[in-house]
């Protein structure tokens, strides 16, 4: 089997699994977080579990981008770019921003996640490596890419920040949680979220290619159901917590 068919299953593979994961999730909340509960086999701390699970996201489109090239990169390396801006973000500052003293994670959720970084990097690196010569400077002006960097850096931006509200919330704070206000917490209950769901839609749209749609498509998949199981958790945990929020869409969902 050819690299490009190797990549080609697995671009349709990771569109299958997308759905699977979806439908699971809807019905089983992944155990991390608010959610952590036993029963999941050893554990590990959390912010240990963080950056293992998340340092394979930086390190493997860069390998797998660079070693299946044997001319110059060009444009790709703006594309890299931004994706190491958000994951060296993920991976070795957020979680040191948790206050997270205590905390564990099952190993089964932090292996999962650094096989799906894997995967993730395999299937955009190598893409981003055959199809280099096609985006020629050129690109940099292309409404795709120009919509696909406006949408890339808003939902970072919006990420970030809710991020810090959720964090603000807890210092000073042994234990609990509360209701996040302020920022997109005034519509929706993961903003965070959100934020994720329209960078790597953005994604997508910049770099017009299948593999960054399965990306953005599993993207969805896992956040979607976990932001309405948190959002049921908010209302369940709060008496008054705000009757007009949705889990994830403004107005929608």
């Amino acid at each position: 089997m050819t690299q490009q068919a190797l990549h080609t299953y697995l671009i349709y593979a990771g569109f299958v699994s997308a759905a699977i994961v979806f439908c699971f999730l809807l019905f089983f909340t992944a155990p991390y977080g608010r959610h952590v509960r036993a029963g999941w086999g050893p554990s590990i701390p959390n912010r240990l579990g963080w950056v293992l699970m998340e340092t394979p996201a930086v390190l493997s489109i860069l390998y797998f981008c660079v070693s299946a090239r044997t001319g110059p990169l060009g444009v790709v390396w703006v594309f890299l770019a931004l994706w190491q801006t958000h994951y060296i973000y993920r991976t070795y500052v957020f979680p040191f921003l948790l206050q997270s003293r205590g905390k564990r994670m099952p190993l089964i959720i932090a292996v999962s996640g650094m096989a799906f970084n894997v995967f993730n990097g395999y299937v955009n690196g190598r893409y981003l490596a055959w199809a280099a010569d096609t985006y020629s400077v050129a690109w940099l002006t292309d409404p795709r890419f120009l919509i696909g960097v406006v949408m890339f850096v808003a939902g970072l931006a919006i990420n970030i920040q809710s991020d810090q509200i959720l964090i603000g919330l807890r210092k000073g704070r042994d234990t609990g949680y509360a209701i996040p206000r302020g920022g997109l917490y005034r519509w929706v209950s993961c903003p965070n979220y959100l934020g994720e769901l329209i960078e790597w839609t953005g994604w997508a749209v910049l770099t017009w290619s299948t593999a960054g749609l399965v990306f953005a498509v599993w993207t969805a998949a896992n956040l979607v159901p976990r932001a309405i199981s948190n959002h049921r958790w908010y209302r369940e945990q709060f008496s008054d917590y705000p009757a007009n929020r949705k889990a994830v869409l403004p107005l929608l969902l």
